[in-house]
Parts: structure tokens; sequence; C-alpha cells
């Protein structure tokens, strides 16, 4: 009896165990801030009153970095656009840049050579912040680089001006700058003359790789640091407005890392007013984040973050025979039980139907089919893509759902090739509210979601009431359809999506 107990007991650990046994952590943080706005940003300030309102914004930066230090950090994240805010033209930000050198070319740690470089105030308070925390720092700020008009991309007024991200180490050492790539309406920066993959190494973390914002719905430099590079770690500044039903920050940016199994620190702006609100430390593991549409103040996430190498780490993955880029969910000790309900789910079987309709949604015109009854089977296609969902309703249906699928090519605020299956709560009960912006729910809904994606590159979304995360039960391919499956969810569904990215045809459409 006690042989058979220990073999038990040998068995539990190893079930529970094994799939993070051996992993080492490390403490992260990321900081969401509500920066000091200058009121009149289309105004040109002095370079005294750029400083002088920077300074409010390093204060802050100062007093989070003190705290994560008493936590144990070892590298901290701000967000885009922190240090001196929006809404500037290229003239009015002026002021703000700073020269910033390559740190591929030179070494320089401006909290030990101040002078070495002439208007680079802030570099110097943020090299000494790092320095003096022993702690890696990176946050956003305006670069400017000075050009001859002899070179054929020089604007007119003879100087590039960059939303760069800077790399600090723990000695206080720029190590690596990121001149964001893909600028979203942003007309006081210049796009840069080459694309950057940057990656900087950390002894405690192994190699980071860095991009801003925008940047995440593209190949180019985000996708392409992953899967050509091997980049596992993510540094992730962004001043992002949340867009639902499909495109709030918490809601797309744990799918990205959910879709690739990375860590992503992601650090937002706090500004409820512009719809910014939404940081997190997205991992394997854990996906700790922070929503708050309601408070003022800025919010410190601190977080212990599994080391992922670019190396195969295989407590985090196994073997994977599917044709995918994601990490399917039994690598994370995720139970991948199809229940009855969606295990016999096929593209051909079809009952409960609604109406059809067409409605916009994230300014997409969509195709719908309403859910109807306690549960069903639907199908809907938009060109020779097609969306499916089988579903069962916890409790008597409330509200409008519906299932919608969009084959095309986004145009309003970016370009960008998409395919996307969306079961959605309407905001009324009405059709043409299908697709509006909803954030509550009390429907409570097992399902099934597939479509017969032609782009491999998918992020799986599942948001429930109050901004709410969920991550699927399972997910992954099933012969040629990509599918995902959700059940027992504590609280009301607002959005199931398979986000899908055809970046092939951004630029071919």
């Amino acid at each position: 009896m006690e042989a058979f107990c220990l073999r038990w007991l040998l068995l539990v650990w190893q079930c529970f165990v094994i799939p993070v046994w051996g992993l080492e952590f490390y403490k992260a943080a990321v900081y969401e801030h509500t920066a000091v706005l200058r009121p009149k940003t289309k105004t040109p300030a002095t370079r005294e009153e750029a400083l002088k309102h920077r300074k409010k914004n390093l204060d802050i930066y100062q007093e989070q970095v003190h705290e994560a230090g008493k936590q144990g950090v070892k590298i901290i994240v701000f967000p885009e656009d922190g240090l001196h805010g929006f809404q500037f033209t290229r003239t009015s930000i002026f002021p703000y840049l700073e020269p910033i050198p390559d740190p591929n070319v030179v070494q320089w740690n401006p909290c030990l050579h101040p002078t070495e470089y002439t208007d680079t105030e802030v570099l110097y308070q943020l090299s000494c912040m790092a320095r003096n925390s022993s702690m890696y720092l990176i946050t956003n700020m305006g670069e400017r680089e000075a050009c001859e008009l002899s070179d054929p991309k020089c604007p007119p007024d003879g100087r590039y001006q960059f939303n760069t991200n800077v790399v600090f180490d723990a000695e206080g050492t720029l190590i690596a700058k990121y001149q964001k790539w893909n600028l979203y309406f942003e007309v006081a920066y210049d796009t840069p003359k080459t694309l950057q993959h940057v990656i900087f190494d950390t002894p405690f973390a192994g190699k980071f790789g860095i991009f801003t914002c925008f940047d995440i719905l593209f190949y180019e430099p985000a996708v392409s640091l992953i899967e050509r590079y091997g980049i596992k770690q993510i540094i992730f500044p962004t001043a992002w407005m949340n867009q639902l039903p499909l495109l709030s920050a918490v809601q797309f940016h744990q799918a990205f890392a959910a879709a690739f199994g990375i860590n992503l620190l992601a650090a937002n702006q706090h500004h409820p007013e512009y719809n910014m609100t939404g940081s997190g430390i997205y991992t394997p593991l854990d996906f700790p984040y922070y929503y708050n549409m309601k408070s003022r103040e800025g919010k410190l996430l601190v977080a212990d973050v599994p080391i992922i190498t670019s190396i195969k780490n295989h407590n985090l993955e196994q073997s994977d025979s599917q044709t995918s880029t994601f990490l399917p969910d039994q690598k994370w000790g995720v139970k991948q039980d199809q229940s009855d309900l969606f295990k016999n789910s096929t593209v051909s079987h079809m009952d409960g139907a609604g109406d059809i309709f067409h409605a916009k949604m994230m300014f997409d015109n969509y195709t719908f089919i309403s859910l109807t009854g306690l549960q069903g089977n639907l199908q809907v296609c938009s060109n020779t893509f097609c969306c499916h969902v089988a579903y069962k309703h916890g409790n008597t249906p409330t509200n409008l759902y519906a299932l919608g699928a969009f084959d095309g090519l986004h145009t309003v605020h970016g370009v960008y090739y998409l395919q996307v299956c969306a079961l959605v709560k309407c905001a009324g009960s009405g059709y043409d509210t299908c697709g509006q912006s909803v954030a509550t729910a009390s429907d409570i809904i097992d399902f099934k979601l597939w479509g017969n994606f032609s782009t491999r590159h998918i992020f799986p979304e599942i948001l429930a009431s109050e901004m709410k995360i969920y991550r699927a039960d399972s997910k992954g391919w099933s012969n040629n359809d990509f599918y995902m499956i959700k059940q027992g969810m504590s609280a009301g569904l607002v959005t199931a999506a398979l986000y899908g990215r055809w970046y092939e045809k951004d630029s071919s459409s």
C-alpha cells in the first residue's frame, strides 16, 4: 500500500510540476503611464520649456523605477510618447528631440559621460535611473538626426525626426535603439530609411527584441523578429487607443503573445479620455494585465516572467506536428478535450440557422449570421472564406449574438489584409448594432469557432464582460481549418475571434 501511494504521488508530481520544472524566472515591470501633457501641442515650446515639461514625466518615471527596484525588478518598460505626450506637429515637437548616437557604432554611458553629446539631458537622466537602480530600462522618446540636402530622402528642414525606443543596461549604458517603422498618422516623425531588427542581450534572460505600437499589426518588423530571428521575448512600448470589439490593447496583445508562445512586455499610456489603457506582461504561463477606464492614475505591473531563449525550451514547448506558428495549449498543461458538443462539428453540418445580413465592424463590411436558440451550428462566408461556430448557451439567451466573416483589405486607419471569424455580442437588438463597441455581457456561451483560413498567422481572442481576457482551452489546425474551443467561462462572452492576418496580401490587393 505504501509503495502504491508513493507511485501515485510521483505520478501526480510529474503531471503537475514537470510543465514548469527547471524553468528560471526574472522579475519584469511595465508602467502604464498617465503622461503629463502639454496643453498647446501645435505651438512650439522653447528648449527650456520642453525640458521643464519632460521633467514632470521623468520624475514619475523615477518614482516607478524606485518602486520596481524594491521588488527586485530586472527590467522595466515605459510607454510610447510617455515623456512628452502626443498630437505634436513636426515643428512643435522639435524642442523635445535629442540626438541619439548609434549604439552599434559608439559605446556611451550618458550618466558617466554627460557632456559627450549636446542636448542630451533626457538621455542623461534615463541613464542614471538605470544605473542607480541596477535595472534595464526601456522607454520611448523623440530623436533628431541631421541630414544633407544631397540626401534624396532628407526632409526640407534638413533633419530626420524619429519615434525611437532607447534601451539602457543596468550600468546605464545605451545598448540599443529602435526607430519605429510603421507610423500611425504621426506627422511629427519620419519613417527610417531602412527597416531595423533590433535585438539586445541580457545576463538574466537572454535576448529580447523590440518594436513599437502599430508595428505589431505587420510582418515587419514584428513577426519577422520572432520567425526569422527566433526571438521569444519582446519589449513593446505603445500608445494604444482601444478599438472594440476586435482590437482592444489587452485583447490583441495577449492573443499575439499566445499565438507565438512568447513573452510580451507591453506598456501603454493611461488616458481614458483618449481611450488609452491596457498594459500587460503576457507569457505562456500567465498574463497579468491592467485595464481601467475609470481611474486617472498610472499603474506599475510587476510579474515573474519565465525565461524563454531563442533555443527551444522543452519545458514550455513540445514537438508540434501542426503546420502552424502556434504552440498548442497542451504545451502549457491545458487539457485538449473536445467535448461531445464540439468533437463531431463539421463544416457541412448546419442547424439553428438565423438570418444572414451585412454590418460594419471596425470599418469593414462583415457578413453575419444571427444565433438563435440555446444551441446551434452555423456557417457564414465572405468570398470563399467560411467561418463556423458550434455553440451552447449556459443560460437563457438575453442578448443578440452573431457570427461574422470578413476576407478583404482593411483600409481605414491603416491598410492591411484580414481574414476574421468573429462571434460577437451585438450592442442592441437590431442587426445594425452587430459589430459595434460592447464591453459588458451576461450570456455564458460554450463554443467551437473555426474557419478555412488561407493564412497561418491567426490570433485567437476571447474577451468577456468587463474586459476579462480568457485563453482558449484548445486551438490548432484540423485538416484545412483553424479552430479554437472554450467552455466553462465565468463571465459573459463579448467577443470570440480568430483574427487572421494575411501579410503577403497587404500590398498585392
